[in-house]
């Protein structure tokens, strides 16, 4: 593995900053080891100031898309943490409904979902199937469900659908696997009824949102933690114009927008947090 240099980690560190938002401070040097010596030593770098040299003259930006993948958190599950699934099937998804029908004008009820850091697509695959759930008759309703991520590879993946043992043990009950998987000899694979009801594209957060429309419920979660406080305020203020005034905003379990946006109001439901604009 190749250790980065003292003198070398505030020049990395600005470099990840600039092309992801990512803000990776001194204490982190084995964040830059563990996920970027690969990279380095694929394109034959003895340092990191050489793989800083060649990422910045690699007019293809191939470089720079691959420490991107390297840096970028893809750590996700199926139904990560459980409460926000529980929240979407039980509050946010009824109310959206039966909001979005009372307003119909006898076209079917639009609804829009954004799953804003969906890494490898457990996130929205699992919110996928909380719906189809609730709403066994999808032709009632015109769901559309999108998922962003910075990251070419996961988002590449999650736009595929498929998932090996390890992926597909860690949260997916086993009743669902039978249901909205096929096996696919080593893997599995999203059944096309669910695949069929999400969109996946990059997308870096610290740029603007444009042409995305309004979203009614909007998953932000475990991705402003690695930001800097200016940053999640702008990203908060931006995801504030992206959300209907009636909706709902679900970030991670562990953050609080308290000091972030003053435009949100925390709500609680059971043992969820959730969020609406004032």
């Amino acid at each position: 593995m190749i250790k980065i240099k003292p003198n070398e980690i505030k020049t990395v560190a600005q470099y990840i900053y600039d092309i992801s938002g990512i803000f990776l401070d001194s204490n982190k040097t084995y964040l830059f080891e563990t996920r970027l010596s690969s990279v380095a030593e694929e394109l034959g770098c003895a340092s990191f100031s050489e793989l800083h040299t060649k990422a910045k003259s690699d007019r293809s930006k191939n470089i720079e898309r691959k420490i991107v993948d390297a840096i970028s958190t893809n750590e996700t599950l199926f139904f990560r943490d459980k409460g926000p699934f529980e929240l979407l099937q039980h509050k946010l998804l009824p109310e959206i409904i039966d909001a979005r029908s009372n307003a119909s004008t006898g076209l079917r009820p639009n609804i829009k979902i954004w799953s804003a850091a969906s890494s490898t697509g457990q996130e929205l695959y699992s919110i996928a199937i909380v719906i189809k759930e609730l709403v066994p008759d999808l032709s009632r309703y015109s769901f559309k469900l999108m998922g962003t991520d910075i990251s070419d590879n996961a988002v590449a993946q999650a736009s595929y659908g498929k998932y090996n043992k390890f992926e597909i043990e860690r949260g997916l009950p086993k009743a669902q696997l039978q249901r909205y998987f096929t096996p696919a000899g080593e893997f599995w694979k999203i059944k096309d009824e669910i695949r069929a009801m999400v969109n996946f594209r990059k997308l870096n957060l610290m740029s603007p949102f444009v042409g995305l429309g309004k979203f009614d419920i909007i998953f932000c979660r475990n991705v402003a933690i690695y930001f800097t406080l200016n940053d999640r305020k702008k990203l908060f203020n931006k995801i504030a114009d992206s959300l209907a005034d009636d909706g709902f905003l679900v970030i991670g379990s562990t953050e609080s927008l308290t000091g972030v946006s003053p435009r949100f109001v925390p709500k609680r439901h059971l043992r969820s947090i959730f969020y609406q604009k004032k």
